[in-house]
């Protein structure tokens, strides 16, 4: 592979770029650049998805809906350069930055061996800042941006401190590989293993023709080589099977996560409330708990793509960058701490400063549940009861009267359960739903699915050890590090945690918790296919908890009880804010 250079469309490129690792492996990269010479700050992305392979070309289906609906990203750009997640270096270069991608480890021009979010993938992250930040044409500040994977792996590459390293945005980013990612209050989320069929073996290293041409300069994304299926194989690891192997929070996942005492570079955390499955939670975690002094959290809705692109979310990260990475006076002192687009039914958001996170004026409100009539109620009801369901069934639903006046949910969601199962473990799904006056789930536009509930949790029974430490009452804490299993009949207390979210629930409208075995499914219609997933959108988008090995029938498949009074008084825990 040679590296060459060339002057188009107002940038300096540099492409396949040679940069060795520690090992001695060359990762490739492409750098674009201001025509001038000068040193400039660094936008650098690090992961799988094949630098040179068009978002128009990769993800065809996600690009229209895009474009069409906002047409500010498609806006002022050839658009030749737009790649799936990074940045458009057309809307970046233009302001005097260098923007750097790198194929990671075995993914697209570099070769290797691919092993996603492993301490030597992280290693790899770590030289290429190092790298990017002594080159001729770099100031020395290099800046992460990147939605999803290539936010992911900013937490776990901050861990490490480069010195080089002097911002961070994670646009959309999970991080903590078992609890955001792998496995869901232990459940085993089948997402990876279908990803890693879809969104990486098709860009492998050497996979040819099978991983398309360059728009711009019609060379193969996979690089020169041409391997076999056999070589490709052996040039990754078993993706599926790796995680299933380790279905608690044991030293695999422990060394694909972050160690938060340890960030401490300044960052802008970017959340999507409709991320249910993979990266809302994450988000909320990094800003609460990353040692960074400076750090800014925003949270928004709509796909999971967009709004990184759209001038709104594109501005917002300059602001940011050109105070940590120019030291320039954008006003991004004065920009408020938490910058929420409060989201209300309809697809409709107000913009919205607070101060941190859980907001602080937080009205904790319990809503017991009552087995007598299927309500939610303030009030704790006494007599003891008991609801039964089958384990992999669609359980109940618990629903509020008729809101007297407008409430607004925003912030962590918790609830606690009383259970017994007939087996030694049981599954639970609880989804935080919204219904209108006529009885209408009020549904939204998730990151991936059209049809996205208001917020979901999971637990494993099993799994609900609590670490003392890092739990509170509005985010349950588990420590995931053993099984307990169930003694059938006998009553277990459950603490679930589900996942950050925010909904202004109109008068006349109702809050409903369902508590059930299986994943969520919307019962208004299929919200259709993606290019990129195997499955069709029914509700929760890829992020099913449908694996037969990790939920086999002898144990999962017979009848979970719900049980209520005594010292049984089950309640969903929800974040109700006062008005400023």
């Amino acid at each position: 592979m040679t590296q060459r250079s060339e002057t188009r469309d107002g940038m300096r490129i540099d492409w396949d770029q040679p940069i060795t690792m520690d090992d001695g492996l060359v990762l490739r990269a492409d750098v674009f650049r201001p025509i001038a010479e000068a040193k400039h700050p660094v936008i650098l992305s690090y992961g799988p998805y094949a630098k040179g392979l068009a978002f128009q070309d990769g993800y065809p289906s996600a690009w229209q809906r895009m474009v069409e609906k906002h047409p500010d990203v498609a806006a002022g750009s050839s658009n030749l350069y737009q790649s799936w997640e990074v940045v458009d270096p057309e809307k970046w270069v233009p302001h005097g930055y260098a923007c750097v991608r790198v194929d990671s480890r075995g993914a697209g021009c570099s070769p290797g061996f691919i092993d996603h979010f492993s301490p030597r993938e992280t290693k790899d992250f770590y030289d290429c800042i190092e790298w990017a930040g002594v080159q001729p044409w770099s100031n020395g500040k290099v800046g992460l941006n990147g939605i999803s994977y290539y936010g992911i792996n900013q937490w776990h590459v901050a861990s490490l401190q480069p010195p080089h390293l002097a911002a961070m945005c994670v646009w959309e980013g999970a991080a903590d590989w078992y609890r955001d990612m792998t496995h869901h209050g232990g459940l085993l989320s089948t997402f990876w293993a279908n990803w890693y069929d879809m969104q990486v073996k098709t860009v492998q290293y050497g996979a040819g023709e099978r991983g398309k041409r360059s728009r711009v300069h019609g060379e193969l994304v996979c690089g020169p080589e041409i391997l076999s299926d056999e070589q490709l194989a052996g040039n990754r690891c078993d993706f599926g099977a790796d995680i299933r192997a380790h279905p608690l929070d044991d030293d695999y996942h422990k060394a694909r996560s972050p160690h938060w005492d340890k960030i401490v570079t300044p960052l802008f955390s970017a959340a999507n409330w409709g991320g249910q499955g993979l990266h809302p939670r994450g988000n909320f975690e990094g800003f609460v708990r990353a040692a960074s002094r400076d750090k800014w959290l925003e949270a928004h809705g709509i796909e999971h793509w967009t709004h990184f692109y759209t001038d709104y979310g594109r501005e917002l990260q300059r602001k940011f960058f050109d105070r940590f990475l120019k030291g320039e006076d954008t006003g991004w002192g004065e920009q408020p701490r938490v910058l929420l687009q409060v989201r209300h039914p309809g697809e409709r958001f107000v913009e919205r400063q607070e101060n941190e996170w859980p907001i602080a004026r937080t009205a904790w409100t319990k809503f017991h549940l009552n087995s007598a009539d299927f309500s939610l109620v303030e009030t704790s009801l006494t007599g003891e009861s008991k609801i039964t369901f089958d384990a992999q069934g669609e359980g109940v639903t618990f629903m509020t009267p008729p809101m007297k006046t407008e409430t607004e949910i925003t912030g962590p969601v918790s609830a606690k359960l009383f259970i017994s199962s007939s087996t030694t473990d049981a599954d639970l799904f609880l989804i935080l739903r919204v219904f209108s006056a006529d009885m209408k789930e009020i549904v939204f536009q998730g990151a991936i699915d059209p049809h996205t509930p208001v917020a979901q949790g999971w637990l494993r029974a099993s799994h609900h050890k609590l670490d003392e430490k890092l739990s509170t009452p509005y985010r349950p804490y588990h420590t995931h590090d053993e099984k307990q299993p169930l003694t059938p009949g006998e009553i277990v207390a459950l603490d679930i945690e589900l996942w950050p979210s925010s909904i202004v629930v109109p008068a006349g409208y109702r809050v409903a918790l369902t508590v059930r075995g299986r994943d969520y499914e919307y019962g208004g219609g299929s919200g259709g296919r993606l290019s990129n997933f195997k499955n069709e959108l029914k509700g929760c988008g890829p992020f099913l908890h449908d694996d037969p090995v990790d939920r086999p029938k002898d144990i999962f498949n017979g009848q979970t009880t719900l049980h209520f009074g005594g010292d049984s008084a089950p309640y969903l825990l929800l974040p109700v804010v006062l008005a400023k």
